[in-house]
């Protein structure tokens, strides 16, 4: 993302597409992901636990492992992949529906967590990639962490933005985000935790 700093104060961000129905589909409710995901944590818990009889020492730490992963997913996808300016015209329309409306427009409630019709491609994405490598046994409790870091992710982000905090956990990391979203937005790009930030320089405390 550029250096360039426009942020509106707008509780509606500017419409993205003249087709109505894709202008519907690029919005969501913050409890929309919670209907997706919760039902499919409770599938892998059921799997490791009950079919593939994982132990639950082991699940806890596939559990552990998981929620690990996701961090540095989330962490690289922020940086890496939503603030990628491509230089075409294409290309900057494209930066501005997945990741730019967001920063200009941060109060818009229904940009705040990914559409479905982003998140479970992403989902079936990373579930035959893990799965093509990480054994049975271990790989439902995997996933099962790794979609529950995503849910704490996506709904952070969304409290981070609309939610006041008086426990010095959620405050540290709201002032982080919003530093992100209104003093410099090359940095601080890990949102459900600063922990990237710190370990790869970005982070806004040296």
């Amino acid at each position: 993302m550029s250096n360039r700093q426009y942020v509106s104060n707008s509780q509606e961000s500017v419409p993205m597409f003249k087709n109505g129905l894709l202008e519907s589909l690029s919005k969501v409710h913050f409890s929309v992901p919670l209907f997706l995901y919760v039902p499919v944590i409770i599938y892998c818990c059921w799997m490791a636990l009950a079919t593939v009889k994982t132990g639950v020492v082991i699940w806890l730490l596939c559990i552990a492992a998981g929620i690990f992963v996701w961090s540095l997913t989330e962490y690289i996808m922020h940086r890496f992949v939503f603030h990628f300016v491509p230089k075409s015209s294409w290309g900057l329309k494209l930066h501005f529906i997945f990741h730019g409306v967001h920063h200009d427009y941060p109060n818009d409630r229904l940009r705040l967590v990914l559409p479905p019709s982003v998140s479970i491609p992403l989902a079936l994405g990373f579930w035959f990639l893990y799965r093509s490598f990480i054994p049975e046994i271990y790989f439902y409790g995997f996933y099962a962490g790794f979609i529950g870091g995503y849910l704490f992710y996506d709904i952070s982000h969304y409290a981070l933005h609309h939610f006041n905090f008086k426990g010095k956990f959620w405050k540290k990391l709201k002032k982080h985000h919003m530093m992100h979203h209104y003093a410099d937005a090359n940095k601080g790009y890990g949102v459900s935790s600063s922990f990237w930030d710190k370990i790869f320089g970005s982070d806004f405390q040296k």
